[in-house]
């Protein structure tokens, strides 16, 4: 029996849209902290989680 692998999430840095500012987010999804502005959740770098994978989802057995 083995252990699901865990994947760690990326750092990645780009240059805010809207004001040019630099921003840091995990996988290519930014959220600028100066502006406001955020990038759509389909241009970072791979898949997100179901909501079944969340451990805080009601009823997950991972913990």
């Amino acid at each position: 029996m083995t252990a699901p692998v865990a994947q760690t999430p990326e750092i990645t840095t780009t240059e805010c849209r809207a004001c040019g500012a630099a921003v840091s987010g995990l996988d290519g999804r930014y959220a600028c902290g100066v502006c406001g502005w955020v990038n759509a959740w389909s241009e970072g770098h791979g898949v997100l989680p179901t909501a079944e994978q969340d451990p805080d989802h009601p009823g997950s057995t991972t913990a």
